[in-house]
């Protein structure tokens, strides 16, 4: 979620191209990309927050269910290996930026050529922007452990 909501606050500020164009992006990987077009043509028109709900909700459903996979084999990773406390943060961190090099350079352009979703799937990094690309995935990581370091927590007590 909290990656989500860095993802669209930067669409809306920064970025100028609308506070819910990622969802649309991201359900473009099944749907036709013109919701996340029109989405940024109305942003440049001054309208940040064109709203359609059937693309914004594939979006977001599209975004958490790849997100609890990637999750859910860090915590399998993460409690094999018995990691805690601090190891744990860190290592979920290297986490995003491992989960940001695969979808950058196998997921995205594996999922476009699936589903013929096109450019705007298999270049996705290039367009939301390295930099926001990453910290988006840090911030995923980061949540991630802190998460897991909270659970592990709140079962010894």
């Amino acid at each position: 979620m909290t990656m989500a909501a860095y993802a669209m606050l930067a669409a809306a500020t920064y970025q100028h191209s609308g506070f819910f164009t990622p969802l649309y992006h991201i359900a473009s990987v099944f749907a036709s990309p013109q919701t996340m077009m029109t989405s940024m043509q109305q942003a440049m028109m001054g309208d940040s927050f064109y709203f359609t709900l059937a693309p914004a909700a594939a979006g977001a459903v599209i975004h958490m269910m790849v997100g609890a996979v990637f999750g859910a084999l860090f915590g399998i990773g993460a409690a094999l290996l018995r990691l805690r406390g601090t190891i744990l943060v860190a290592a979920a961190l290297v986490w995003g930026v491992v989960v940001f090099a695969v979808s950058t350079w196998v997921g995205l352009p594996l999922a476009a050529a699936i589903f013929g979703s096109g450019d705007q799937i298999r270049n996705m990094t290039s367009m939301v922007g390295l930099g926001t690309f990453l910290i988006e995935h840090l911030l995923f990581g980061l949540m991630l452990g802190l998460l897991l370091l909270l659970e592990h927590r709140s079962h010894r007590h």
